[in-house]
């Protein structure tokens, strides 16, 4: 098919994909954003009230929002560092000519095919069974919740990590590393120098699908503790899901939460993007 044909039927096979698009996200979130400037209980009986919404929720004192703020931005940075500094490790080693590789990273990757509930039922079991030693459950406190969080998380996407890693550490040139094997740069210098930088978009990729999964981290946190206890391990999307759902007459305050949640996690992920593609174009 020429140019001139892809231009005159182009738009034909766009169609379903845009009305797809529209009516599972364009619709939906201009509804959401209305929805969020309004008092309802359902979408037809929706009463315009402006800001109130949003000016209500931040007046709450018995709302948690702020404190699920703060406790999903630790979860955040530190279940990124953890993913993506063992995932690249993993990945470094299973690039290594050793045996039963395949089979490593098949087991590696396994967990990410786990549901969010199932995984944190799972693991719920696992730790409190090992907490009950000490007389401890995860929900004892929140940082024992915090912990429980991160191990689940960690252990679900490392090995999702680890496949992208692999994949741009086997792109590297090997005529680049032969080079650097012959003016002697050591295994430290190799990695800095050599390996690092050619993984850029590799570490692009992974850093923004680790930010944007810790973030809005929602079914692991209900299943794992429930946002107990008293909701201080309650993370964000939790926290919008029982404003919405716990709390009759506050579904107006849930969506303007999702909303404001929602300009979050698109002015982080901006944020990374830009921050990493500039490290990309420095190299």
């Amino acid at each position: 098919m020429n140019r001139k044909s892809m231009k005159k039927y182009g738009p034909v096979f766009l169609l379903p994909t845009m009305i797809a698009f529209a009516i599972g996200f364009l619709i939906p979130f201009v509804l959401g954003v209305y929805l969020s400037f309004c008092e309802f209980t359902t979408v037809t009986d929706a009463k315009f009230v402006g800001l109130k919404n949003y000016l209500r929720f931040w007046k709450d004192p018995s709302d948690v929002f702020l404190h699920s703020l703060a406790y999903t931005t630790a979860f955040t940075i530190v279940s990124t560092i953890l993913i993506n500094v063992i995932g690249f490790a993993v990945a470094l080693a299973l690039t290594k000519k050793i045996r039963g590789t395949n089979l490593f990273r098949t087991v590696f990757f396994m967990p990410n095919l786990i549901g969010g509930l199932i995984l944190g039922y799972i693991w719920q079991l696992l730790l409190n069974g090992v907490l009950a030693y000490f007389s401890r459950t995860l929900k004892y406190n929140e940082i024992y919740g915090f912990a429980g969080l991160v191990i689940l998380l960690c252990w679900q996407q490392i090995g999702y990590m680890m496949i992208i890693y692999i994949a741009g550490i086997q792109n590297i040139p090997g005529e680049l590393i032969e080079a650097a094997k012959i003016d002697g740069a050591s295994s430290s210098q190799m990695l800095r120098f050599v390996t690092l930088p050619m993984v850029m978009p590799s570490i692009t990729i992974c850093t923004f699908l680790t930010i944007t999964n810790s973030f809005k981290l929602f079914d692991q946190n209900l299943a794992l503790t429930e946002g107990a206890p008293s909701r201080m391990s309650e993370m964000l999307a939790l926290n919008i899901y029982n404003t919405f759902y716990g709390r009759t007459g506050w579904e107006g305050v849930g969506q303007a939460k999702a909303v404001i949640f929602f300009i979050m996690v698109a002015l982080i992920a901006l944020i990374q993007n830009r921050l990493t593609r500039s490290k990309e174009v420095q190299q």
